[in-house]
């Protein structure tokens, strides 16, 4: 259930509240966890990369081609893996999605799904007036 505008509006005061108090809290807590987690991702995509080449190279030679095909698929998982992680990863010094956002861009990056959400709501209200 997404938040109402009165707890948003309320999120973003203590937001920029914390800012103003800690800045230097506030940035190190912004989204290094993020940031963290999907260069960890990415890291360990690469490594079953490595493992499916390795697997890939052990059934060519033992002549067994369902160890090739595993190492392939293997191979195959973890580079979807590392590119997915790669691009959901924020640039440093940029603002995680989560994060505060200077006023008017809200609007502007709202998602689909939100977009899709309020319509609903606003037929659903209209119906419900008449």
């Amino acid at each position: 259930m997404p938040l109402s505008e009165h707890e948003q509006r309320m999120l973003e005061q203590m937001e920029r509240a914390l800012y103003a108090e800690d800045p230097k809290f506030a940035t190190a807590l912004e989204g290094s966890g993020l940031r963290t987690y999907t260069r960890r991702r990415v890291y360990q995509a690469v490594a079953g990369f490595l493992v499916g080449i390795a697997l890939l190279m052990a059934g060519m030679v033992a002549k067994q081609v369902w160890l090739s095909v595993v190492g392939f698929l293997v191979m195959l998982g973890c580079a979807v893996l590392a590119v997915t992680g790669w691009r959901k990863a924020p640039k440093p010094g940029e603002q995680p999605a989560g994060g505060p956002q200077p006023r008017g861009q809200g609007r502007q990056r709202r998602s689909m799904m939100d977009r899709i959400e309020q319509r609903w709501q606003r037929r659903r209200d209209e119906q419900q007036g008449h």
